[in-house]
């Protein structure tokens, strides 16, 4: 379908990768991997002809359609949702349009030629072979997949803030139904159900697939191969992100036993040409050796991923009732004066050491909940206490407001560190993406993923012993969130987190909170628990 043949791109003296090749076959379910930075992004855009390679060559079948969405979905304006995602249907949008002039050309049969019957005849029989006629029932359908239900498809696209900007942009690549689909994290911004939602249209996708994602099990179930971009080189694996990991550990002990090999013989050999160098018996000899060294190509061993571990201190100990609250009620007053119920009834006990997900609908109420829970906003009714010496930490995407624009990344966490080394404090960073002269950043330039992971590694500085933690993973790539998950596991406290991750929330939660339209479901059990049960309970 697709090959690049000894790609090269570099940006100044940075080479992201040289000698590159890549094959893309119909119908692989390819997953994108590798440290952010490496080059993925530019991969993407290169196979979708938005930007150039220095070296190589890419070669695709005749009439390979290509739909490749990214982060950056531009600014989307004039038309409703609907309308939106209808225009990214490529080709059968265009002929959709033409057969719409026609028609209305039909109605003056002095202007509608031979020629125009003709042409329209022609249109509609393309129309109906690429499904034109389902187009607008499909659109709906993976809009309402992705969350964007039937009454809010004719709002404009101006009404719907970024995160769902993402969606209706993820929806028109979708609808576009290309032969190879290039998608950059396209779970970002999407809750549990569009989650599972996307993974099965992915997995029922009939054409090639490449994507990036740093939510490790959703990449896990949908791509068969794996494709790493690393150290200035693209490398090919056979297998999932699972085979991925273990056959690239296998590949560096392979690659650095041969090194020591190599080396070894090369010592032996250059110990030979110093001991005979000046013997005139030798010289022959010694000068086939030097030139045979001299063509050997020394086998290079990329340097190790450092291994970034992040461990909370064992924080005092609270009560053995962390929280318990009883009715809990919450209403919204909506701008027609009329209240919004979000949930009611709401009883149960948070106990000391408890892993808790909570989990929900979006819509739901779990962020309230939460805000609730640590005191941020009241209910409407029913009782909430805290237990004694708990010491609560709460995280959510606008925690980051207090950060202060003047300071950098490194003084936000150092004013809250006061007595730890400068190494302690990069480190912490270092689990967050932050390194080098980005932990020099000046709070007032960072993205709003940066805000808050910065306002993350600040609260998981200090010595709470209960976290409440909304969508903590969010910004994070798998490798910082292997670090974020080792060390909950590990931490001597209480938690309550919603995550959309759920390789995460297995390997973390004991217990899970469900909030069910407007009730609270308790799971006494672990999230593998929950999904076998959630299923069944009445």
């Amino acid at each position: 379908m697709l090959s690049l043949s000894g790609i090269k791109l570099a940006y100044g003296e940075r080479i992201l990768f040289k000698d590159a090749d890549v094959l893309i076959r119909p119908g692989d379910k390819i997953g994108l991997v590798g440290p952010n930075g490496a080059g993925k992004t530019s991969l993407f855009r290169i196979i979708a002809g938005q930007e150039r390679a220095d070296e190589g060559s890419i070669n695709a079948d005749p009439g390979t359609v290509i739909g490749y969405f990214s982060q950056d979905v531009g600014e989307l304006s004039g038309r409703t949702a609907l309308e939106e995602v209808l225009a990214g249907a490529g080709r059968v949008f265009r002929i959709g349009s033409e057969l719409s002039e026609l028609e209305h050309k039909m109605a003056d049969p002095q202007a509608f030629s031979d020629a125009d019957m003709e042409r329209y005849g022609e249109l509609q029989t393309e129309y109906q072979r690429l499904g034109g006629y389902d187009i607008d029932a499909r659109a709906t359908a993976i809009l309402a997949g992705l969350g964007i239900e039937s009454e809010r498809q004719a709002e404009p696209v101006e009404n719907f803030s970024g995160g769902w900007k993402m969606r209706i942009a993820l929806a028109r690549i979708l609808l576009l139904n290309p032969d190879l689909l290039l998608i950059d994290e396209p779970t970002n911004h999407l809750d549990i159900e569009a989650i599972l939602w996307l993974e099965n249209w992915l997995k029922e996708f009939p054409g090639a697939l490449m994507m990036t994602s740093h939510d490790r099990e959703f990449m896990t179930r949908i791509c068969f191969r794996s494709v790493e971009v690393a150290d200035g080189a693209i490398t090919s694996y056979s297998g999932d992100y699972d085979f991925y990991l273990r056959e690239r550990a296998l590949r560096r002990e392979q690659l650095v036993a041969s090194a020591k090999r190599q080396q070894a013989m090369l010592a032996k050999e250059e110990e030979f040409i110093a001991r005979f160098a000046a013997r005139a018996s030798h010289a022959a000899q010694v000068q086939s050796r030097v030139k045979t060294i001299e063509k050997i190509e020394r086998i290079v061993v990329p340097p190790e991923p450092k291994a970034v571990k992040f461990s909370f201190d064992v924080p005092k100990r609270s009560g053995d009732v962390v929280v318990e609250f009883k009715d809990l009620e919450k209403r919204w007053l909506k701008p027609d004066k009329s209240e919004l119920q979000v949930f009611s009834g709401l009883s149960g006990i948070v106990r000391r050491l408890d892993k808790i997900a909570l989990t929900g609908v979006n819509g739901a109420g779990k962020s309230t909940f939460l805000k609730i829970l640590a005191g941020l906003t009241d209910a409407s009714g029913g009782v909430c206490g805290l237990g004694a010496s708990v010491n609560l930490g709460y995280f959510s995407q606008y925690s980051s407001d207090i950060l202060k624009p003047g300071r950098s990344v490194y003084d936000e966490v150092q004013e809250r560190l006061p007595m730890a080394s400068p190494g302690t404090i990069k480190n912490l960073l270092g689990a967050f993406l932050f390194s080098g002269d980005d932990v020099d950043k000046k709070i007032s330039v960072l993205s709003g993923g940066e805000k808050s992971r910065v306002m993350l590694a600040c609260l998981l500085s200090q010595p709470h012993n209960f976290l409440i933690l909304d969508e903590p993973t969010n910004h994070l790539d798998i490798v910082s969130r292997e670090v974020l998950l080792d060390a909950l596991i590990e931490f001597q406290g209480t938690i309550l987190i919603v995550s959309h991750d759920r390789y995460f929330l297995r390997r973390l939660a004991n217990r899970v909170f469900e909030i069910n339209h407007g009730r609270l479901r308790v799971y006494e059990g672990d999230y593998h628990y929950f999904e076998e049960k959630r299923d069944t309970v009445g």
